[in-house]
């Protein structure tokens, strides 16, 4: 057997593929040629194309493959996501709240959710700690004109067309990275005597050699599953959602503002995204089909477009339909195969949370793969640690969002029994009844998800937290003053500095940002 790792073979293309073909292949020196990158794609899979929401790390993903991010806002029809604002969730009225992406001010050294607590009755919490709201709200961007690529006044993600961004990080990894691209149908795969996959034969004739090997294939799972065996492990008892109706509408006019937030609006059995792009909505029904007929979640979703503006006829109302399963693989890295994307697993789209997987599977890879296979079993086991505890981690936190409601729906009240909530989460909310979240409620430096997102949703729906005001240190409570003034004032500031979505982005397409 080989033992240096000198050739990396991504099957599977889309956003999952793309990322990861990228993010390898700029970690090699191009001139020297020794470690390569190809992709192998299937001419005859089509992406699922509704991941249209990213955290604020495809920043630094973007910038790692080199990508300019003007080129980036003008090919992939993107505009900015600032963190997602949730209508409804709460009572079904018009209730919302926003997770930002901006943590509290001051958030390592003081927990600002402490002192929020007597004035929870005068101000919300994500006003009160920060002014990224706010700037939603007021449809304000995350920047100016003049911020260079990638900087920002207010932390920011995108919102961006999955088909456009899959062909554009094609193009940008084949051109500017040499990742070699082979279209072509996998067919057999064979492995060694000790079990490492050694050879792909495609359905073209063609035979792909590789030393390490990648499964993007989506639900198909090629290599982990059709040639591995792992199973997959159900999630469908926590979280219940497993179809989804897609459509993408115009804006009611040319100059319809343009949210730069992610809505999610609670419905009887499950909730809509609305993510808008400058030139078009991106809008679907994530729902249950244990309690509600795709006919009665078209009807949703239809109802849903009239209210927000959308001249949609009934009659040519055809949603497209997704199905998935709730579940994670057993195992994600086996031998000298990892599986990245939905291959590894696939829950709801709430909090974007899909891509940021990717992101996460990725860049560990890049930054761990050894040069020799010798090497391989250790960081294998590490990295199904890692994915497992991540897998955990988004579970719990999805689910926090459903067992706040005070809905009456049967959907929503299933959400509220015990047997359906982890043992982790359940845990954890019985300390916040005492206790605010903060620094130790995520104690690993890799944490998905910090403190601070927890807060965000725990206070957006109302959570009660009982405080003994005696336990409040007098120091914490004088700065926690201070930084409270100091986001009225900032607030202040950047409402009027800040252009809006819309106009920014117009700029943005007629002159782009300043290079670093």
């Amino acid at each position: 057997m080989r033992k240096n790792i000198r050739k990396i073979v991504v099957v599977g293309g889309g956003t999952a593929g793309w990322l990861t073909a990228g993010l390898l292949a700029s970690r090699f020196d191009r001139s020297e040629q020794e470690v390569s990158v190809t992709l192998v794609e299937s001419p005859d899979v089509p992406i699922i194309g509704v991941g249209e929401g990213t955290w604020p790390s495809m920043r630094t993903t973007l910038q790692t493959i080199g990508v300019s991010e003007s080129d980036f806002f003008n090919q992939c029809d993107a505009s900015f996501k600032q963190g997602s604002k949730f209508v409804g969730w709460e009572s079904g009225g018009d209730d919302y709240y926003y997770h930002p992406f901006s943590l509290p001010e001051g958030y390592s050294e003081v927990n600002l959710a402490d002192h929020w607590q007597i004035h929870k009755d005068k101000v919300s919490f994500a006003n009160a700690v920060g002014v990224q709201s706010l700037m939603c709200e007021r449809g304000l961007a995350p920047k100016q004109i003049t911020t260079p690529e990638y900087a920002f006044n207010l932390n920011y993600g995108y919102h961006l067309d999955a088909g456009k961004f899959a062909s554009f990080l094609s193009a940008h990894c084949i051109d500017k990275l040499g990742v070699e691209h082979v279209l072509a149908n996998v067919g057999k795969v064979s492995n060694d005597e000790d079990g490492y996959i050694t050879q792909l034969d495609c359905d073209t004739g063609e035979v792909i050699i590789g030393d390490f090997f990648i499964d993007c294939t989506g639900f198909h799972a090629k290599l982990i599953e059709g040639h591995f065996g792992i199973e997959k492990i159900q999630l469908s008892d926590v979280l219940f959602n497993d179809s989804a109706l897609a459509v993408q509408v115009p804006h009611p006019e040319e100059s319809s503002a343009i949210e730069s937030c992610t809505l999610g609006t609670a419905q009887s059995s499950g909730w809509i995204w609305d993510i808008a792009l400058p030139t078009r909505r991106g809008v679907g029904y994530v729902h249950s089909s244990d309690f509600i007929s795709e006919d009665a979640a078209s009807e949703e979703l239809y109802q849903y477009l009239v209210k927000s503006g959308c001249a949609v006829q009934r009659h040519e109302f055809s949603p497209r339909k997704i199905s998935f399963s709730p579940n994670k693989r057993k195992t994600f890295w086996v031998n000298n195969c990892v599986a990245i994307g939905l291959s590894a697993g696939f829950v709801e789209p709430l909090e974007a949370s899909a891509l940021v997987m990717v992101e996460t599977a990725a860049k560990f890879v890049r930054e761990h793969l050894p040069s020799n296979k010798g090497a391989l079993s250790p960081i294998a086991r590490r990295y199904n640690a890692m994915m497992n505890r991540h897998w955990r981690e988004i579970v719990d936190f999805l689910k926090l969002h459903y067992v706040l409601t005070k809905r009456t729906e049967e959907y929503w009240q299933a959400h509220l029994q015990p047997s359906g909530i982890p043992d982790s989460l359940r845990e954890n909310l019985e300390l916040w009844k005492i206790a605010t979240p903060w620094l130790l409620d995520t104690p690993h430096i890799d944490a998905l998800f910090p403190a601070a997102s927890y807060q965000y949703v725990l206070y957006g729906m109302h959570h009660d937290t009982r405080l003994e005001p005696e336990w409040l240190v007098p120091e914490q409570k004088k700065q926690a003053d201070i930084l409270f003034q100091q986001n009225i004032e900032k607030a202040r500031g950047l409402s009027t500095a800040l252009p809006t979505n819309r106009d920014l982005l117009k700029k943005v397409r007629q002159y782009g940002f300043q290079s670093i």
